[in-house]
């Protein structure tokens, strides 16, 4: 394994140790536990309208990065947490590496560790079992979870994850709420959910959360809209998500007592510890601690418990054709990129692939399932269906080497 540095998210640096500010208090008076830090009880604060702001000069905290401790160090400090929090950018390779190699030494120390993962729909759980228990293969699971339409993400990020919990046997579990909710309520807000939807999200949802509410705010004012969306459909997708997600992670805990649960999910969803991690502990008081990826964050206390930094580590680059792609009928060819390996292979604009190396392509999901472990240089058998306007459709044999 490598060494990789932490910083430890502190208020005070004393003697040289840092100590860590990241606990979050519920409606319900639970609070969000973390490795050496301080009770909010003890930073002085003082009332700016409705909100309690820290007194504390932020501008005085030192960082001593001669002593910054290694992964390995805090572990044992991870280890007294039942749920561990560990963020991401879904496209930093080695935030997903350091997820990895977090689960690894925890699952050293103790086999009863589950993975809970933001990048799976909770309807798809029974694939995700039958992947961990060796029903079905990691192709099919793909398949069966429907993954390249529900997230937009390289699954390469997460492959090494997933192989290591069907190694091991350590249970997957599909936190997020179906895509098709998420997007209605976007579009048209929670009133808009038939009684059916309504029975597949939380039932309790809490936007109590002043400042919860304030940094959405800020996000949704960074990003103007033409489509009409407003900002109350924006917070209730959030507020779907996170309730959502902490939800299912609390019925699990509770289900499994004997289980530890490291929880895999994105920044917004983690920092501060407002959106998973204290709607987890309103329904179950269990002591966690938030790792963040370091970089993506301000150093200020209570953003986390632990800033991770990872190495500089990119994926290898996959093997690619060249083309643009629509689901319309089947894998659809809308462009092919001048000069690309495509169009030195044959491939045409409004080709519709059929197959690939003999096996049967019915979408584009299913070609990205096939290239999935393809490498640039790698050669493609394709038959694809080419409409012709003064002739029959033609099925056409080709052969195309992949590019980067």
């Amino acid at each position: 394994m490598k060494i990789r540095v932490i910083l430890l998210a502190s208020a005070v640096l004393l003697s040289g140790f840092l100590l860590s500010a990241c606990q979050t208090k519920s409606q319900h008076g639970h609070r969000h536990t973390a490795a050496k830090s301080i009770p909010h009880s003890e930073v002085a604060t003082e009332e700016v309208g409705e909100e309690e702001v820290p007194v504390e000069k932020i501008a005085g905290l030192v960082i001593d990065l001669r002593n910054m401790p290694k992964l390995e160090e805090i572990i044992p400090e991870l280890a007294k947490a039942r749920v561990v929090y560990v963020g991401e950018a879904h496209t930093t390779y080695g935030h997903h590496l350091n997820q990895l190699d977090i689960i690894q030494r925890l699952h050293e120390l103790d086999p009863n560790v589950a993975i809970g993962m933001e990048f799976f729909q909770q309807p798809y759980q029974e694939y995700l079992d039958a992947y961990v228990a060796g029903a079905i293969d990691e192709k099919e699971m793909l398949r069966k979870t429907e993954y390249y339409t529900r997230w937009i993400y390289d699954y390469r990020h997460y492959q090494p994850i997933l192989r290591y919990a069907r190694e091991n046997g350590l249970p997957l579990i599909a936190l997020n709420l179906p895509k098709e909710i998420i997007r209605k309520v976007a579009t048209e807000g929670m009133d808009a959910l038939s009684e059916h939807e309504k029975m597949q999200i939380p039932a309790e949802i809490d936007d109590s959360d002043k400042v919860y509410r304030k940094r959405l705010e800020h996000i949704f004012s960074m990003h103007p809209r033409s489509d009409g969306r407003t900002f109350d459909n924006f917070l209730q997708v959030q507020l779907l998500w996170d309730e959502g997600m902490a939800e299912r992670a609390a019925e699990y805990l509770e289900l499994n007592p004997e289980k530890r649960l490291v929880v895999l999910a994105g920044i917004g969803h983690l920092e501060g510890g407002a959106g998973i991690p204290k709607r987890v502990t309103r329904r179950v008081p269990v002591e966690s601690v938030i790792v963040l990826p370091g970089g993506t964050v301000d150093a200020r206390p209570g953003v986390s418990d632990f800033l991770l930094f990872p190495d500089d580590v990119k994926l290898p680059p996959k093997g690619v054709m060249g083309v643009m792609l629509d689901d319309k009928e089947g894998a659809f060819i809308t462009g092919v990129f001048p000069e690309s390996q495509a169009e030195k292979g044959g491939l045409k604009k409004n080709d519709i692939i059929l197959s690939m190396d003999g096996i049967a392509i019915r979408d584009v999901a299913d070609l990205k399932i096939h290239l999935l472990d393809k490498k640039p240089g790698d050669k493609v058998k394709l038959v694809v269906l080419r409409k012709r306007f003064f002739l029959d459709d033609a099925e056409i044999s080709l052969e195309v080497e992949l590019g980067d």
